[in-house]
């Protein structure tokens, strides 16, 4: 081979060489957004799937105390009450969680056990004004005091 041609085809494969380095180190950073994106969405998701499907247990375990033929009066009253409560609660969940995404969250879930309210809300960070948006909403739907809410956010 001639020289020249030698040194077209070792230019070629630095500037290859260089182009491969670039995507390799662009890729990457692709890659690790979309795993954190990913990973708070997975959380969002698997808490709702975790909460769902132990609902739907519940319910199960109110209807087959209902429909049961040997349960009392007094059994049947206190599940179907349970019962009651429990959709009462998910509604709720559900008019908050649509509420808060309303003030520019991608995502939120929240959780009540007795008269507490956890508040978990995608974001990288919150300020006091986002803060007090979410506590407002919490207070004036649930009638919830505002030191028994709990606001948290997760990337």
């Amino acid at each position: 081979m001639k020289k020249r041609t030698k040194i077209i085809i070792l230019s070629l494969m630095i500037v290859l060489l260089g182009v491969t380095g670039y995507l390799n180190i662009a890729l990457n950073n692709a890659a690790k957004t979309t795993n954190t994106s990913t990973a708070s969405t997975s959380y969002f998701t698997s808490y709702r799937n975790d909460r769902s499907s132990t609902r739907d247990q519940e319910i199960l375990y109110y209807d087959a105390i209902i429909d049961n033929a040997s349960s009392t009066e007094a059994a049947i009253k206190a599940a179907q009450d349970a019962k009651l409560s429990l959709v009462s609660k998910m509604e709720k969940e559900l008019a908050v969680e649509g509420l808060v995404k309303s003030q520019g969250f991608s995502d939120c879930v929240i959780s009540i056990a007795n008269s507490k309210v956890n508040v978990v809300v995608q974001a990288k960070t919150l300020d006091e004004n986002e803060v007090a948006k979410i506590t407002t909403i919490v207070k004036e739907q649930l009638g919830t005091e505002v030191r028994n809410i709990v606001v948290y956010f997760a990337e």
